[in-house]
Order: structure tokens, then sequence, then C-alpha cells
């Protein structure tokens, strides 16, 4: 009978290779034989969405599998590991060699990269930090070293299909003689078996562990930034190397700073006496604070620049700007002595608005 691998996961014919890898690996944990309550029937679905994976991660096996079904174009059968086709076969049948579909899968195979999100403050990314990050994977199994035997057995060749981890068989058919090929039921086409599997990990060779792990973060690490971390990923099997673990970087939105890029923009109030008459005030910075020379006649919205005062690069070799926008403030409340000192500014002609100044400043911010 056909499978459907896309029903195995779960997922739409048209579905990504992101969508795949996704629902895998959400598929994957759940029906892992480790963690899973019913474990026979977990090893059965976990068995099966490896190979409905198998099959929808190969962008070949993939568009094989979309035009011919898991039984492909002569009912060959199409397991997680077969790599032949019709061609294959017919060149076998002629020449008398072996198909390349009949290679075992007995080498040794990566582990699989891990992902983990880590959300950081803007200071954090500032000034770089280092966080100790805590999660489970597969590592390798310290009893039988990731053989998968108990000591003082062995890992030994499948005797039912010679090591290949493929069953071949001939069909006669009008068209002349067929060769098939199937996964081998006894090694699962692994090529090997495990006579006397090791009691820790049951003959899988890996073991579901808790990790802790430090991870620095660069000065100047933006939203969204990967962290590679080499070999932190899960353990390898038949002697593979580890995967890799990538964390990836979220910088929580902060109260009173915006950034784009290297640069940080603030925003502060301003008072109407200091931006009229002009003044020097104080502006605290990620870095600490720092003075900043408010001009005279200072307008609402306008924007003062301190450089080097931004974030730095990850890369080094520089440091961005800190833009600060004024907002000027008017008084609500006055006394009856600022009253009379504002109104006789009035009378002095300090209410009078230069109509042209207004409708200039009002062009330039809207030009492009």
């Amino acid at each position: 009978m056909a499978t459907d691998y896309y029903a195995v996961l779960g997922i739409e014919r048209g579905a990504s290779d992101a969508e795949i890898k996704r629902a895998y690996r959400g598929l994957a944990r759940q029906y892992h034989p480790d963690v899973a309550d019913d474990k026979p029937a977990a090893e059965v679905r976990f068995k099966a969405i490896n190979e409905a994976y198998e099959i929808l991660s190969d962008p070949q096996k993939r568009q094989h599998y979309d035009r011919f079904g898991s039984a492909g174009p002569s009912g060959a059968g199409f397991g997680p590991f077969a790599q032949s086709d019709g061609f294959t076969d017919i060149f076998d049948m002629f020449f008398g060699g072996r198909a390349q579909g009949a290679q075992p899968r007995s080498g040794p195979a990566r582990g699989a990269d891990l992902r983990y999100d880590l959300q950081i403050t803007l200071e954090d990314a500032f000034r770089g930090v280092e966080r100790e990050i805590s999660f489970n994977h597969l590592a390798a199994c310290e009893a039988c070293h990731g053989s998968g035997a108990k000591a003082g057995t062995q890992v030994v060749r499948c005797d039912r299909c010679a090591g290949t981890g493929v069953m071949r068989s001939v069909r006669q058919t009008p068209l002349g003689q067929f060769v098939t090929q199937s996964t081998c039921s006894k090694c699962g086409g692994e090529g090997q078996v495990v006579p006397t599997p090791c009691e820790t990990c049951r003959g899988r060779g890996r073991v579901e562990r808790a990790r802790s792990i430090s991870v620095k973060i660069p000065p100047g690490a933006d939203d969204g930034s990967r962290i590679r971390i080499g070999g932190g990923g899960e353990a390898g099997t038949r002697g593979g190397t580890p995967g890799d673990l990538y964390v990836y970087l979220t910088v929580m939105p902060h109260a009173r700073f915006r950034r784009d890029g290297q640069n940080l923009h603030l925003d502060i109030p301003l008072a109407f006496t200091q931006a009229a008459l002009g003044a020097v005030v104080s502006v605290d910075g990620l870095d600490g604070p720092h003075e900043l020379a408010i001009a005279a006649g200072t307008q609402s919205g306008a924007t003062y620049r301190l450089r080097g005062r931004g974030m730095p690069s990850v890369r080094g070799g520089g440091q961005g700007d800190l833009l600060v926008r004024v907002h000027v403030l008017v008084p609500t409340k006055l006394s009856r002595r600022e009253r009379e000192l504002l109104e006789e500014f009035a009378r002095m002609g300090g209410d009078a608005v230069d109509e042209r100044s207004f409708l200039e400043r009002v062009k330039d911010a809207f030009s492009p």
C-alpha cells in the first residue's frame, strides 16, 4: 500500500522546506521512544515520521514521490534510504553490478542541529553579556559509547541483507526482468544489528539529557542575530559528529530608546525657557550621562546628534550615534508673577509669529 508521507507529517503537498522541517521536529519530539509512554507504538510512529521526512526533505526524492508515489514507477519500494530508480535497476540487471541504492547506511551520521531562542535587553546588546542556557538534547550513551551494544559485545553485520541495508528481488514481466528493492526489515536499513542491546539506551546509542551551556553575546548584537555553537547540537549516530546549536537573539523593546541599526533615538522634554534662551542639558545614554548644548531658539521636534554614543558594531570598528529629539513643554500652571512677566513679554511683541518662517518650516518638514 502506498504511503502518504504528507499525511504522516500533517502538512499540505505544497509545503515549503521550512514547514516540512518544523512539522518533523515537532512530531519527532512528541513520538520519540525515549519520552513517549506507549513505547512500542511510538517506535512505529517515529520510524514512519523519519521515513516521511527523509523523502520529503530531499528535493529529488520528493519529486520522484510526487510523481510516482511511495511505490515508484515500477512498484519498487521507496523506503527512507532507498536511492535507486528504474535506470539503476535496469543497469544492474544487464551488467550485473550492484545498484547504488544497495549501499548500506552503516556509516557515521551527523547529529541534528538545535535552535534556542534567547531574549536579551537593549542594555545587554549594548555592553555584551554572557548567559547560561539549559535545554534537552540527545547525547551519546556513556554506557556503550554510542554504539548501542552492551559492554563486552559488538555490533554485527545483518545476516538477512548481508550488510547492504536493503532486500532485493527479481520479477519477470512481459518487458523482461526487473529488479526491485526495499528496506531490510531486520536492520531497518542500517546494514547492521545489535545482538545484545545496551540496557541504558536500549540499543539506540543515544539518550536524552539536560545540558547547560554558556553563551557569549557580543556587544552590538541585533534583534534576529544568530550565534552558532559548533558541536552543541544532538549527538551523531554510528560515530558521527554532533550537530550544532544555533542561538537566535530577540532584543526586547526599550522604554526610552529606539534602535535603528547602530543609531539610537531618544526623545527628551525641554522647558520653554531652555528652548528660547539656550541651555546645556544632561542626556542619559546607554553608556551614561552626556552634556548636550541646546541652541537658543530651538523649536520643538528639533534633533541633535551625539556622535559615537549609539550602538557598537558587532564586527568592531566604530559606533553609531545617539539622535536626541527635543519636545518643548508649554507650562500649564503659572504663578501671578510668571503670568505678569509673560503678559509683558507679549506686549513687547513676543507673541508675534513670523508666518513666513513658520510656513517655510512646514514646507521643509514635508519636502522629500
